[in-house]
C-alpha cells in the first residue's frame, strides 16, 4: 500500500474539490502511485481512476412542504411571527394587495352592470383615498349607502 497523499492532494486541486472527497480507484494503485504530475493526475481522471464524490446539499423538501402549508394561511399564527407587522409586509404592498382588490371588485361590478360609470368613477375615487380599509368594508358601503342590489357572494 503505497503513499498516495500527493495525488490525492493533486487530484483535489485539479477537480476543484476537498481532499477528502477525492476517490481514488484501489485497482490502479500502481498507474496512481507513478502520476506525479497535474497532466497525468487529468489523464486519470479521464480514465475514471479519480473521481469527486456528489457534493451533498441540504434537503429542501421540508422548506417546500412548510411554504406550500403558508401559502394558504397555515403556519403564520403568533408563535411564528417574529418581527413587528411593518417588517412581515411594509405598508407599501400592504397598500398595493388591498387597493388592487378593490379596483378588481369594482372593475368586476361595473363590467356586469351592477355599477353604472359614474358610481364606479366615484367608488374608485373614494378607494383611492383610503375611504375602505378592505373588499368587504367596500362592499358594505355599496349596499348601505348606494341602493345596489347584488348578489354578494360573487364578489367577495
Amino acid at each position: 500500500m503505497s503513499d498516495l497523499s500527493a495525488q490525492r492532494r493533486l487530484a483535489a486541486d485539479v477537480l476543484d474539490v476537498g481532499e477528502n472527497s477525492v476517490w481514488l480507484d484501489p485497482d490502479r494503485q500502481d498507474d496512481l502511485a507513478d502520476a506525479i504530475t497535474r497532466e497525468e493526475i487529468r489523464d486519470l481522471v479521464d480514465e475514471g481512476a479519480i473521481t469527486a464524490d456528489r457534493a451533498e446539499g441540504n434537503s429542501r423538501g421540508q422548506a417546500r412542504e412548510r411554504n406550500e402549508k403558508r401559502s394558504y394561511g397555515h403556519r403564520k399564527g403568533p408563535g411564528t411571527r417574529r418581527g413587528k407587522a411593518g417588517a412581515r409586509e411594509n405598508d407599501k404592498q400592504q397598500w398595493q394587495s388591498s387597493i388592487r382588490a378593490q379596483r378588481r371588485t369594482l372593475r368586476d361590478l361595473r363590467d356586469d352592470g351592477v355599477l353604472d360609470p359614474a358610481q364606479y368613477r366615484d367608488l374608485y375615487d373614494q378607494s383611492k383615498g383610503g375611504e375602505f380599509d378592505d373588499v368587504r368594508r367596500l362592499l358594505n358601503h355599496i349596499e348601505d349607502h348606494m341602493g345596489v342590489d347584488f348578489e354578494r357572494e360573487d364578489y367577495e
